[in-house]
């Protein structure tokens, strides 16, 4: 091969691969609740499942991205792994769009024609646009790029000749095997099994590879674009591992059906590409075999699916014995905006359910045993900055509601630890021991109004915010009243000094959790990705003193 040939062809691949990156990331951006609304609409059944997949992935124009989106539904709890799993073998026949895009676009325009008023018009909403509208100008920039890069390939492989590549005879005769095994390799250099299958039906196009050779290549790239899941999954929850492990067999057995079928696959490809009126050409009948293998794929798996699931929910579950391992944030979530959202508000619900067991723990008192409250704080802690982590590796790529909602997610982490923090405080202080019969009754209702708000603010029960002011509100009343019926008590000396002091620390310590109770819950109301972008005004203008310990 020419040395200019290759840069030419490697410049195409980077040309290529850029495209994609961009159309994909912008794409995802700009529908990111419609992307949130179609898999939430897809837990109505198993077929549902498989169409929203092909729908989804034929709009954001990757099969990674609605894998781990798929993923992130599942670790919320709002799909099931059966359902998740049809929308896995959709999204997987979804990508096959690609091929029909290179197929029959590639080689009777002008790519030129297509890719400069795309990339003018892109880069006018990117850089003048709002809303959606930047979003938008990236995937039409990408769009451009994405033909740009096509046309160079088809330049460079017309450059070389067959004889090039296949100069003798041995060369010709490898089996199909070892052209599947060039595909799965292409795939996993370029990380993209669109960008393999481009260079693979332009490099048949022109002449450059067999037929044959070309399918096994289509089958190795399928079976490579599982890499991306499998990277993916090491370290992460446990749904994650369960649905890249169902990407991987899905593609593992429509490969191995495909190989085994491939010269009469190919063949019937050739004869269903004249049927359906198409010119028999090697891009077009590829562009059917690689439909048509993952057809077979879905035809051969669906009637397995509850096995396969029921085998999948038996194994990766041991991290999920360690109460500090986050149960809904996986990096792969994190690059679609809105989802990642989700996963941290319900993450965060998971923190706030800890430090609410551990405020009554607290307000019962452990008196000197504070071991299992300071194991629970150690947990929230880690959780905690698991959380803040994940915020961080999160791109709102200009969404208005996720830039508002991460700084948001981190304040309800602060608000959590400082809650768990003074949890520990109150167990350790021992309620009055006798207290004058005219207190009793005081603060036995300081209590009570004490665990009413803090069952308001409980992230994991549906409360409006007008129901929580009220809770919150009756506290702060019990605990005015408290407070001067102490003084009054000590003023009087029916209370001694000593205890005066420690009853009135354990009810503003008591009163500090309420109040960090009542933010975080406030705010997590506002982080789902449906909300206004701003926070609620009642989040400002809390009741009592400014809270200096947190953001």
């Amino acid at each position: 091969m020419p040395i200019a040939a290759l840069i030419t062809f490697a410049g195409g691949i980077g040309l290529f691969l850029l495209g994609m990156r961009l159309m994909s990331d912008g794409l995802k951006v700009a529908a990111g609740s419609a992307l949130r609304g179609l898999l939430a609409r897809a837990t109505g059944s198993p077929l549902r499942a498989l169409a929203s997949g092909v729908l989804i992935t034929a709009l954001v124009q990757s099969s990674s991205a609605v894998v781990f989106a798929t993923i992130g539904f599942v670790n919320a709890g709002l799909l099931t792994l059966t359902q998740a799993v049809g929308v896995i073998f959709g999204a997987n026949l979804g990508t096959t769009l690609t091929s029909w895009i290179v197929a029959l676009v590639g080689f009777d325009l002008d790519l030129r024609i297509l890719a400069m008023p795309a990339v003018a018009l892109g880069m006018g909403l990117w850089i003048a646009g709002r809303g959606r509208g930047p979003a938008l100008g990236r995937a039409l920039v990408g769009f451009g790029i994405f033909f740009l890069g096509l046309d160079v390939l088809k330049g460079a492989f017309s450059a070389i000749g067959p004889d090039e590549v296949f100069g003798h005879a041995g060369a010709r005769a490898m089996p199909a095997v070892a052209f599947t095994a060039v595909g799965i390799v292409l795939t996993l250099l370029m990380q993209s099994s669109s960008a393999a299958l481009a260079v693979t039906l332009t490099a048949a196009a022109t002449g450059l590879l067999p037929p044959l050779a070309a399918a096994a290549m289509v089958v190795g790239a399928n079976v490579g674009t599982t890499s991306t899941a499998v990277f993916a999954s090491i370290g992460a929850t446990a749904p994650a591992r369960r649905a890249a492990a169902a990407h991987v067999v899905f593609n593992l057995v429509a490969a191995a059906a495909a190989l085994a079928l491939l010269p009469w696959m190919l063949g019937a490809s050739a004869f269903l590409t004249a049927a359906i009126g198409l010119e028999q050409r090697a891009a077009t009948v590829l562009a059917v075999f690689h439909t048509s293998s993952k057809l077979l794929g879905v035809a051969l798996v669906w009637p397995f699916t509850g096995t396969l699931v029921a085998m999948l929910e038996r194994r990766f579950g041991g991290r999920e014995s360690d109460p500090a391992v986050p149960r809904f944030l996986d990096r792969a979530v994190a690059a679609t905006p809105r989802l990642a959202v989700d996963a941290l508000a319900r993450e965060l619900a998971r923190i706030g359910a800890l430090t609410q067991a551990m405020a009554r723990t607290g307000l019962a008192g452990t008196f000197g045993d504070d071991s299992a409250l300071l194991r629970e704080q150690d947990v929230v802690d880690r959780l905690g900055e698991a959380a803040i982590d994940f915020a961080a590796t999160v791109n709102s790529g200009g969404d208005p509601v996720v830039e508002s909602a991460l700084p948001d997610a981190v304040r309800v982490v602060q608000y959590y630890r400082s809650m768990a923090e003074r949890a520990v405080e109150l167990g350790r202080l021992a309620p009055l021991a006798a207290p004058p019969a005219e207190l009793a009754p005081t603060l036995h209702a300081l209590d009570a109004a004490a665990l009413a708000a803090l069952a308001d603010a409980d992230p994991g029960v549906a409360h409006d915010a007008d129901h929580l002011a009220l809770s919150i509100d009756a506290f702060e009343a019990a605990y005015q009243h408290a407070k001067s019926e102490l003084l009054r008590a000590g003023s009087r000396g029916t209370l001694p000094s000593t205890a005066l002091v420690g009853a009135l620390d354990r009810i503003s310590i008591l009163r500090r959790i309420v109040e960090q109770a009542g933010k975080a819950a406030r705010f997590i109301a506002h982080l789902a990705p449906a909300s206004v972008p701003t926070p609620p005004a009642a989040a400002a203008t809390d009741a009592g003193p400014p809270d200096r310990s947190t953001p």
